[in-house]
């Protein structure tokens, strides 16, 4: 028997003072309310209610039990209904790792939209663009841009990053623009290293559904994404980068693509 179903049964009987009314209320057969009161009763060795032909009314016992279980059903429905608001509204402290160009470029512009959904999560962001320890460092999710490498983690994607090769009005009017990969080599690039096995010093490229790798000299490189694009600014050379983070520096002129028939290739974006 369950006892939570009892209970509501019979305070809809109590309260309608009639077995069939009770019934009809619950959407029921009589005769399941019927028999699950003589259970309860039956259960809890008492008579719960008196019965006569026309009504039902309740014993004192019943009029106690009455009053319990409103408290005890009442409690219940509470609880429910807290629990269903905290999963509603997340709450508590979240800690969440990226890559810098991803914290400053795509995720910074919409944190005020965040806060205004989810106003009690307690957001530590951790910007670096190595690659985190999730265990140790206490992290709860991590944002990684690339290819995984055999994660056992739960990963979800997030999309897919298109890549641009630029560079600053300035260095193009030096060293003129490169008409193929292949003219890189008179020209000279802001080197990006990590601890990925990419080398720092080439440029990749996709044609006809083909990947290769032109190496492209320099005398510089960095391992963080701010820095990056602000060397490509001022001129130190070609730089390749996700079009989504300096999108507004194509649009106003600050950087300018070029070799737009050899794409890099798109770099996947992940949630662990």
């Amino acid at each position: 028997m369950d006892r939570i179903q009892a209970m509501q049964m019979f305070m809809r009987v109590a309260e309608a003072g009639s077995f069939v009314r009770a019934a009809e209320t619950l959407s029921l057969p009589a005769s399941t309310v019927t028999s699950t009161i003589k259970n309860l009763e039956k259960y809890l060795k008492v008579r719960l209610l008196n019965r006569t032909t026309r009504r039902v009314s309740l014993t004192p016992e019943g009029m106690q039990y009455l009053a319990q279980c409103r408290e005890i059903l009442a409690l219940i429905e509470h609880s429910e209904s807290t629990l269903s608001e905290s999963v509603a509204r997340p709450q508590g402290r979240l800690r969440v790792d990226m890559p810098a160009g991803i914290a400053h470029f795509i995720v910074m512009p919409h944190l005020p939209d965040f806060y205004r959904r989810y106003p009690d999560i307690y957001l530590m962001i951790g910007v670096s663009d190595r690659q985190v320890d999730l265990i140790q460092e206490g992290v709860d999710c991590v944002i990684r841009m690339g290819e995984l490498n055999n994660s056992s983690l739960v990963a979800r994607p997030l999309g897919r990053f298109r890549w641009v090769t630029c560079a600053s009005p300035d260095y193009l009017r030096e060293y003129g623009v490169p008409p193929s990969p292949e003219a890189l080599s008179q020209h000279r690039a802001v080197h990006y290293f990590s601890g990925q096995a990419r080398r720092a010093d080439e440029f990749r490229f996709v044609r006809h559904g083909e990947t290769f790798s032109v190496p492209v000299s320099g005398n510089a490189a960095v391992n963080e994404t701010g820095l990056y694009i602000k060397m490509c600014l001022a001129g130190f050379g070609l730089a390749q980068l996700a079009e989504n983070i300096v999108a507004d520096h194509l649009q106003e002129g600050r950087l300018v693509e070029v070799l737009t028939d050899w794409q890099p290739p798109p770099v996947p974006v992940t949630l662990l």
